[in-house]
């Protein structure tokens, strides 16, 4: 290995890293809200990423039908909720369940021909995805114990793979870049679609930063994450905080898939694996910690980049070996705590 290799390498880690990341801030914050290690938020990926190779191909994506029949479920789950005296929020089931599907078909149906506007209509198609399924599978649950949660997180990985598979067949697919630009850093050539990926992550990182510091919304996720009864008691709605949290995750999941299409083909099952490696920068951060998920990222995906020229047989197996010493660490530091629910 010479030091061109070597920046090669590095500058694949780092893009890797920046999905990588997203992935684990989505599940740092999905884990600390509800309490669900959200398996599924791969799939979310690949939707996004085939979702948007097949307005690309000027085609219908199944994931309108599937967002409709969710939404069409959960308008039934909360109609019986409130027929046996249960209360439910009209305002946020209208947005979920009407006004965001209703757009997403109207954008279906217009075939948006610019790059960004079929992008807009894959985040309406997927984003909504993500609020539909807490209320459908985890809500019920929502005292349940981790294990439970997690379980059922598995089975719906399950589901929502064999639907991928229904949904776009075997073939893998790509899509177009949203920057052509080539730009030479040093021996180094670099894609305009790289930058778009690391500018894109850089913004949403900021802006979850942001949204948690600054916002109302972004307070009441942390006063839930921090301590569920605690924030019920201080009024704020926790079913509400699982639906943002929720959404968010999907936005973040569609967008992943937006950013990495043009880069790697993607199949039906693609995203369980970066879903995975996500995960293992999550567990970095202790499932708590967004600068360690990110910087347990920037970490997966350097070891990813070095390990596919040394052992490229191996490098997935690298990858999650480095999960062992983690927890080992972790749980020799930390002390078993019951759940409080």
């Amino acid at each position: 290995m010479d030091l061109q290799i070597a920046l090669f390498l590095g500058q694949d880690g780092i893009i890797n890293g920046a999905i990588y990341a997203l992935m684990a801030l989505a599940l740092v914050l999905v884990f600390s809200v509800t309490r669900v290690i959200f398996v599924p938020q791969g799939e979310l990926v690949a939707y996004g990423a085939l979702t948007m190779a097949v307005l690309q191909a000027g085609g219908t994506p199944a994931t309108l039908w599937l967002l409709l029949a969710m939404a069409a479920a959960t308008l039934a789950v909360e109609a019986w909720r409130q027929r046996r005296g249960g209360q439910v929020d009209w305002w946020s089931t209208g947005l979920w369940c009407g006004v965001l599907p209703a757009l997403a078909a109207l954008a279906v149906w217009w075939q948006p021909t610019t790059l960004v506007g079929k992008a807009l209509t894959v985040l309406l198609l997927v984003t909504p995805l993500g609020p539909l399924t807490y209320r459908l599978a985890f809500r019920p649950l929502s005292h349940a114990t981790v294990l439970v949660l997690l379980i059922v997180s598995v089975a719906l990985h399950g589901v929502l793979m064999g639907l991928g598979l229904w949904f776009f067949g075997a073939e893998g697919s790509r899509t177009p870049p949203f920057s052509e630009a080539r730009f030479d850093l040093g021996s180094v050539p670099v894609s305009g679609q790289s930058l778009v990926v690391l500018g894109v992550t850089g913004l949403l990182v900021v802006a979850m930063f942001v949204f948690f510091e600054r916002t109302l919304l972004g307070k009441a996720l942390r006063a839930t994450a921090i301590n569920r009864v605690g924030a019920r008691l201080m009024g704020i709605p926790t079913e509400l905080s699982g639906d943002l949290s929720f959404a968010l995750a999907a936005l973040i999941g569609a967008v992943s898939g937006l950013l990495i299409a043009p880069i790697t083909t993607i199949y039906y099952d693609t995203g369980f694996l970066i879903g995975l490696k996500g995960f293992v920068a999550a567990i970095i951060g202790g499932l708590a910690s967004y600068p360690a998920a990110l910087l347990g990222a920037v970490l997966v995906g350097q070891l990813e980049a070095f390990a596919s020229f040394w052992a490229s047989a191996f490098k997935e197996v690298l990858v999650f070996t480095l999960i062992i010493p983690v927890l080992l660490w972790r749980s020799l530091r930390s002390h078993h705590v019951e759940d409080e629910e």
